[in-house]
């Protein structure tokens, strides 16, 4: 679908994988769910009003409201409202039409909003998740839940918090791919702009953290519905998920405020009239926070039994993360010194903002240290602190919105009403946080505290009150803004220096009317259209080149199946939540003791169906839409100019899901190693059946090999034949593994009998589905080739899923020896 509907109807916003709809509706969604959050926090804040409570909710009730405030706002508002700017903002500031994967880029959007509408109505299956935001085991599983946690709802927020991570992993691997191959001719690395660099590095950083948090979720999920006990345990299951949680956990305070930074940095240069000192210093110093970042998740694990050398040697890299950080402050101060400031909108949030984390990284630093953590962690220390951190990158991104509003919208906003928001939002935040740290030894997450901290509680609930009026504040001044404010020109701002600036407000669809460059050393545009004598083409630099090569085909900018599929994702996993109680039935019958968890309906079950079902055709449907996403004739790409664009983003799939497979595996060296390594009995009944499914997918490796083989050559019989033998030894590994499986059975031998079992058949499990996947794809290739006589001509998706499936066999060759033969 080339040409969109308009953007006054529905079916426009159902369709749309541009990037600039898809960064509206990342806004739209996010404030919508900033709302969600802000309401359930000043209804706990309201219950905190005395010691005791209110009485306006019971403690389920008050569980319920503290935890999913704190899921809402760590992964439903903050990350998606810088994802929101990135997706509009990022094209236009490196210089291409869009991301590199359209309706890829539309199908995380879907992902995003399905699982936030799952996460709402989890409330509505008898009770959502109440066990707090970090999710710590054994808390998250069955044996130890009050019986209210082990609802549907329960276990949909978990669904929801999967289904999110998998929006963010598909983000991620689509904004690696377009900011390392689809620059404008001339865009270095170093001078991309500072807001595309926080991006860069966010969607670094979200790659892997990201990928550990799945694993985990993973884990919990199985732990959940299927009865595995990863984390029910006394053998190491509370310090398993606390690692691989906090791996993800750490790491994500520099995703959601990176993109907070970039507009810091972005509004700084614009509104102090002048580059920030020490440009190329700052971005060294991001890249050293995001590197460390992965090396201090510990320091949330200073109250448990790890030793205290280990302790200490992260409490070094925790203290230290803070060093590149002072220099990026240093910068942005010195900045307003040798500028001219221009105290607007935008510009006010992001010194607040500022302001705000410099507080909030002086009080960190007390909780790096060993010591001084075991007095103040639980503590109302750390929950002003961690505000103080990440409210501060949610003020950042507010200025974002003031400061990109006109481009977005076309329109102008009343700088009175701006700024009006902008006092009230500041004094209600320090008003609502600021006396947590003076009644810091109040504990968290409980409404009962030493009645002489009352009126600073109070004090904190009218901040919290005050803080929900500016937002009204905002929305007011914005909706102002959209329906009378006068027309905003392109550049509103006098000393902006990027892209964005140089098109319309709003811009239009395919954001240039001519090629950028930064060849000559600043921003042109170049008509590639301008023909020669001969018929070619004259570059800015004079070299001549044929027409085709450089005019592409018009772009498609609609396809209804990424709504079709996120919809098929919700429905799936709707249905799934509730199928725990059949779990239980299987297991009770066979001997289990677990406790009674509510009688089996049959409406789930019939919503999994539904769901693959649904799955099923707009996955089909999808792979034969012919969708025309041309890749940039002209651009920079160092450092992966040997890379094809839909390779590169196979290749950061994989990486992901090398750490998705590494944290399993992860988690079975842990667990055994803590059990005693000998203490685990080899599960399989014979290390023969492993080693003949080895030689199996060996062999079929060589299969995908010959079939690209085949297709370079042109061979239908012999590509057809080659995947063919693929899809059968795949089958074959399969079923030996259903026969591995049964015997086990056949021996009352279940996933839910013990740990070691638990792990097992997880982790195979998960290989197994991982196989499947791979021979749906083969068989969908297959298909192709004989209705299409597909990949003839072009056999790069050969290659492609060739490099899938290695990765598969990879993964079965390092699980073989450790569940066969240790």
């Amino acid at each position: 679908m080339s040409e969109l509907p308009p953007r006054t109807t529905i079916k426009r916003w159902l369709v749309t994988t541009n990037h600039k709809d898809i960064g509206i509706l990342y806004l739209i969604t996010s404030l919508f769910l900033i709302v969600v959050g802000g309401v359930l926090a000043i209804l706990f804040r309201i219950q905190m009003w005395e010691s005791g409570g209110i009485g306006l909710l019971d403690p389920t009730q008050f569980n319920q409201a503290v935890s999913v405030h704190g899921l809402v706002m760590i992964f439903w508002v903050i990350s998606p409202l810088g994802i929101a700017f990135a997706n509009y903002v990022v094209p236009l500031q490196i210089g291409t039409q869009d991301l590199a994967f359209p309706r890829l880029n539309a199908l995380s959007y879907w992902f995003y909003a399905f699982s936030a509408l799952l996460l709402i109505l989890s409330f509505f299956q008898d009770a959502t998740w109440s066990s707090g935001w970090y999710m710590y085991a054994p808390l998250n599983v069955p044996i130890y839940n009050p019986a209210q946690e082990m609802t549907a709802g329960g276990t949909a927020a978990v669904l929801a918090l999967t289904l999110f991570v998998m929006s963010v992993t598909l983000g991620s691997v689509n904004f690696l791919t377009t900011i390392h191959r689809c620059r404008a001719e001339g865009m270095g690395l170093w001078n991309m702009p500072l807001f595309t660099w926080a991006t860069l590095l966010t969607v670094w950083m979200m790659l892997f953290a990201f990928a550990s948090l799945l694993a985990a979720l993973l884990l919990l999920i199985s732990d959940r519905i299927f009865l595995t006990q990863y984390f029910a345990t006394n053998q190491g299951s509370g310090l398993l998920w606390a690692h691989l949680f906090w791996f993800f956990g750490h790491p994500e305070v520099y995703i959601v405020f990176f993109p907070a930074l970039g507009i810091m940095l972005e509004t700084f240069q614009t509104f102090t009239g002048r580059r920030l000192v020490g440009r190329k210093w700052i971005i060294i110093a991001m890249v050293l926070v995001a590197v460390q970042s992965f090396l201090v998740w510990m320091h949330h694990m200073f109250l448990t039994t790890i030793n205290l050398e280990i302790k200490t040697l992260y409490m070094a890299t925790s203290i230290g993360i803070s060093l590149p950080f002072d220099l990026i402050v240093f910068s942005l101060i010195y900045t307003m010194i040798k500028g001219r400031v221009r105290f607007t909108t935008p510009f006010l949030f992001n010194l607040g903002a500022l302001v705000l984390f410099i507080l909030g990284g002086i009080t960190g630093v007390f909780l790096g240290a060993v010591v001084l953590d075991y007095q103040f962690r639980g503590t109302y220390w750390v929950v002003a602190h961690f505000h103080y951190v990440m409210v501060a990158g949610i003020t950042a991104l507010i200025g974002g919105i003031f400061y990109w509003w006109p481009k977005i919208t076309g329109k102008m906003y009343d700088e009175t009403l701006g700024k009006l928001s902008f006092v009230v939002y500041f004094i209600g935040f320090n008003v609502l946080y600021f006396p947590m740290f003076l009644v810091w030894e109040t504990p968290r997450r409980v409404f009962e505290f030493n009645t002489a901290f009352t009126v600073y509680h109070r004090v904190a609930t009218v901040g919290a009150l005050i803080l929900g009026a500016s937002y009204l504040i905002i929305f007011y001044t914005l909706g102002k803004s959209l329906l009378t404010g006068p027309d905003a020109p392109g550049n509103p701002w006098t000393f902006s220096r990027t892209a964005e600036w140089a098109t319309t407000s709003p811009p239009p669809l395919e954001n240039w009317p001519n090629r950028p460059s930064y060849s000559s050393g600043s921003l042109e545009f170049v008509d590639d259209t301008t023909t020669t004598s001969d018929g070619g083409t004259v570059s800015d630099g004079g070299a001549v080149e044929q027409a085709d090569s450089l005019e592409s085909e018009h772009a498609d900018h609609g396809s209804i199946w990424p709504f079709g599929i996120g919809a098929g994702m919700f429905v799936t996993f709707l249905g799934v939540s509730g199928l725990t109680p059949w779990v239980v039935d299987f297991a009770t019958a066979r001997g289990a003791d677990i406790s009674e968890t509510g009688s089996p309906d049959f409406i789930h079950p019939v919503l999994v169906l539904v769901g693959i079902g649904i799955l099923g055709y707009t996955l089909f449907e999808y792979g034969r839409e012919q969708f025309d996403a041309p890749e940039m004739a002209i651009a920079e790409r160092w450092p992966v100019e040997g890379i094809g664009t839909t390779k590169l983003g196979v290749w950061f799939f994989i990486a992901s899901d090398v750490l998705v497979f590494g944290a399993v595996i992860g988690a079975y060296i842990f667990l055994r190693l803590h059990a005693g390594w000998n203490e685990f009995e080899t599960v399989p009944p014979s290390a023969t059946i492993g080693l003949l499914n080895t030689y199996i997918l060996l062999t079929s490796s060589f299969t995908v090999v010959l079939a690209l083989e085949m297709a370079g050559r042109k061979n239908e019989r012999g590509l057809l034949a080659a995947l063919g033998a693929t899809v059968l030894l795949g089958l074959t590994f399969l079923s030996i593994k259903g026969y591995e499986w049964g015997q086990e059975f056949a021996h009352g031998i279940y996933w839910f009998s013990e740990l070691q079992y638990s792990i097992y058949f997880v982790t195979t499990g998960l290989h197994a589905f991982h196989v499947i996947l791979g021979l749906l794809i083969a068989g969908f290739m297959i298909y192709r080739i004989v209705t299409l006589g597909a990949y003839l001509e072009d056999h790069r998706p050969v290659e492609y899923f060739g490099i899938y499936w290695h990765f598969v066999d990879i993964v079965w060759v390092v699980l073989f020896p450790l569940f066969y033969l240790m």
